[in-house]
């Protein structure tokens, strides 16, 4: 498959969002000015197309649990289902799958979850899945693997990181390169709270890699831990200062409630299980905004266009728009509430608009016909 440096610079602007640089690591100045150009390339994209692209199409449908996207340089999109299957989708709405030959374990929330491609993608083909694998004593693990990828097929499998504790539930998943040029990896407790407390478990944790998986220089604990004491992190995404926001499910079950918005910072603790909501204890970071203790979201994912993060809300059944202040979350609007059912992921497109993955076959939801499908966004139009 031929790529050409236009698409190469697509996919870094795809990849990249509107990054920066990243708190406390420097970032080198090559990185930077192709950053600080291929950001203006897509402001100017966005700003010209938004006239012209709809306030919401429907790009794909039929899809079985869809978990996260990734925009290669022809435009085409590689989408996993969390069931095992990952498909190539034409803004056409076509789907051809892609045999991964991996021994994915799907149950509840476990299965084929991220995927990524690397930020030189055009030059190394390198893509990265995040996935639930058999392990011992009838337990499952999550892990993430590198291919090449060269249009058509996987191959040149290399183990990136494994024995990332998995279960039914819990078990995060998102993967987004930084303006570093590290991978960062979220984690859940596997239902295992006690784990995100603990620094020698990959649990409950944000992890950070260089592409081969080894540990970098900068990381606070001179691990591939950057950050700790979190449930099911699920989306992250940095702002155009280079901050790192996330995302997290806060409690369920019988008492719900209590999702976050993180401002992530290396080293520091985000309390679970320790505290949540607006409760305090030592040495322990607090929500930047949270869903209180009678409202749930239940977000999936992240993006951020302009001083705006937006996620995906399951229980919450819509698309929430955040607006960023520095370090300060000043205000939280819902859109589409109810109109397409479990909202999962959001991914910036390399055109500047946002795209959604609705997850209504998940045995939560209520699919209707047509069911699960990929929505495209106008922001400019919300």
């Amino acid at each position: 498959m031929k790529f050409t440096i236009v698409f190469g610079i697509v996919v870094i602007v795809a990849l990249f969002g509107l990054f920066v640089v990243s708190q406390n690591i420097p970032v080198p100045q090559e990185i930077a000015q192709q950053y600080a150009s291929s950001t203006e390339t897509q402001s100017a994209a966005a700003a010209s197309s938004s006239e012209t692209i709809p306030a919401m199409t429907v790009i794909a449908e039929n899809l079985s649990i869809p978990w996260d996207i990734a925009f290669l340089p022809d435009g085409d999109m590689l989408v996993t289902e969390r069931g095992g299957k990952l498909l190539r989708v034409g803004m056409d709405g076509s789907k051809r799958e892609i045999t991964t030959n991996r021994a994915v374990r799907q149950s509840g929330e476990s299965g084929l979850l991220g995927v990524v491609l690397h930020p030189r993608f055009v030059e190394n083909g390198f893509l990265y899945l995040y996935f639930t694998a058999p392990g011992a004593d009838g337990e499952t693990v999550n892990q993430v693997e590198r291919h090449r990828f060269d249009g058509e097929r996987l191959s040149e499998r290399k183990l990136i990181v494994g024995g990332i504790p998995g279960a039914i539930y819990h078990d995060g998943g998102r993967m987004e390169f930084g303006p570093d040029g590290m991978l960062y990896v979220t984690t859940g407790d596997a239902t295992r709270e006690n784990i995100a407390q603990d620094l020698d478990s990959l649990g409950g944790k944000i992890l950070r890699m260089n592409d081969d998986g080894s540990i970098p220089e900068g990381n606070p604990f001179g691990t591939l831990v950057y950050s700790y004491g979190h449930r099911n992190p699920q989306g992250i995404a940095w702002d155009s200062a280079g901050r790192l926001w996330e995302t997290e499910h806060g409690r369920s079950g019988v008492v719900t409630g209590m999702d976050e918005v993180n401002l992530i910072k290396p080293g520091l603790n985000y309390g679970w299980p320790d505290i949540e909501g607006d409760e305090t204890k030592a040495k322990m970071e607090k929500p930047k905004r949270h869903s209180g203790a009678n409202d749930t979201w239940a977000p999936a994912s992240a993006a951020i266009v302009g001083d705006r993060l937006y996620f995906g809300g399951l229980r919450g059944e819509a698309l929430y728009e955040a607006t960023l202040s520095g370090e300060n979350v000043t205000a939280l609007v819902e859109h589409f509430k109810g109109e397409f059912g479990r909202i999962r992921t959001v991914r910036v497109g390399p055109d500047g608009m946002l795209y959604l993955t609705t997850s209504n076959h998940d045995g939560r939801g209520s699919p209707v016909e047509n069911d699960d499908r990929i929505i495209r966004v106008n922001p400019a139009m919300l």
